[in-house]
């Protein structure tokens, strides 16, 4: 339920941009950004930080690309929100000493745990590992806020929103598998036994 309120606004972009054009899955897009917010807030009764970011990023280059009648602002939005996400990685890492992959895959894996039935999942993944993942993933990151805007002018509309839709949901969901194969071996035995009869 997580995953598909997380990918709603892409897929009701997609779907308004066959059935319309871009201007009108631009303002859809803008107007689920704004509902998300609203919904964490009445039912969490916070919002996350990559909500907010997420949002202000729509709003502006969402509102840029309607008010000028020119999709070249919404085809940035990819490539911003990767290029933050890049940058929070670096920052994080290097002036906070703070591994956010560490800290993404940690809790990952205690979601899992938990649906698993259990209370605590020990995992000593060496400090080597967290950081090359890192390195990894900023490398990942960036290669892809460069590729979105390669594609985007390099090829039609049609193409750049097919890659933005399926071509980067398919990469990021490689990515997210490798690392997890990665540190697939520091689990406890019976959690990859569980894993692996899936």
């Amino acid at each position: 339920m997580t995953a598909l309120f997380e990918y709603l606004p892409l897929i009701l972009f997609f779907l308004v941009y066959k059935m319309v054009d871009i201007f009108w899955a631009t303002a859809v897009l803008v107007g689920i950004s704004l509902l998300q917010i609203a919904y964490q807030h009445f039912t969490k009764g916070k919002i996350s930080t990559k909500t907010w970011v997420f949002c202000v990023i729509a709003l502006l280059l969402g509102g840029m690309t309607i008010i000028f009648q020119d999709e070249q602002y919404i085809m940035w939005k990819t490539t911003a929100i990767y290029g933050l996400l890049a940058t929070a990685l670096i920052i994080s890492r290097f002036i906070f000493n703070k591994n956010l992959v560490k800290a993404a895959l940690l809790s990952m894996l205690k979601t899992a745990a938990e649906k698993q039935g259990e209370k605590e999942l020990k995992v000593d993944v060496p400090k080597s590992v967290y950081e090359k993942l890192n390195t990894i993933w900023f490398v990942f990151l960036i290669s892809i806020a460069v590729l979105n805007l390669y594609v985007a002018y390099n090829f039609s509309l049609d193409f750049w929103v097919n890659f933005k839709v399926f071509g980067l949901a398919i990469a990021t969901f490689i990515a997210v598998l490798l690392t997890i194969f990665r540190v697939f071996e520091y689990l406890p035995d019976g959690f990859q036994e569980q894993e692996n009869k899936k």
